[in-house]
């Protein structure tokens, strides 16, 4: 990695409020004894509270930090949610989403839904046929 990718990549990094250093004070660096004198130069403490210290700490309720990260239940919300739209879809689509979803295997297909057979009824009474043998035979 270049040396400029790395300024680069440190200069994204950098906290903002933190203006970028004039390019002179960069590339002022002049010999080997400057760079060694770089890396042993402290750095200054930012201005702002001391953590160390517990002067204006608040302290936080467990019990409250409970109730934040209780699980809500949104089932009432979701269920008028979904209980508002009321759009149907078509049974033949439905059939193909159900269908495209399904495995290819055979342990993935639905049985086949055999159709009950209605038993054959005569549409014929009695009477008729009675009626019929006198007419075809001649009995009485």
């Amino acid at each position: 990695m270049s040396a400029a990718l790395l300024r680069r990549g440190l200069e994204l990094l950098e906290p903002p409020g933190h203006g970028k250093a004039p390019p002179g004070a960069q590339r002022g660096r002049d010999g080997p004894r400057a760079t060694g004198a770089a890396r042993r130069r402290k750095r200054t403490p930012e201005p702002g509270r001391n953590k160390a210290t517990v002067k204006g700490r608040v302290v936080k309720s467990a019990i409250e930090e409970y109730h934040k990260k209780k699980p809500v239940n949104h089932l009432r919300e979701n269920l008028q949610y979904m209980l508002k739209g009321r759009l149907v879809a078509d049974k033949a689509i439905t059939e193909k989403v159900l269908a495209q979803n399904r495995g290819r295997k055979s342990k993935d297909q639905p049985p086949e839904k055999a159709e009950k057979k209605k038993p054959e009824g005569t549409v014929f009474t009695e009477e008729d046929f009675r009626k019929f043998e006198r007419e075809y035979f001649g009995i009485p």
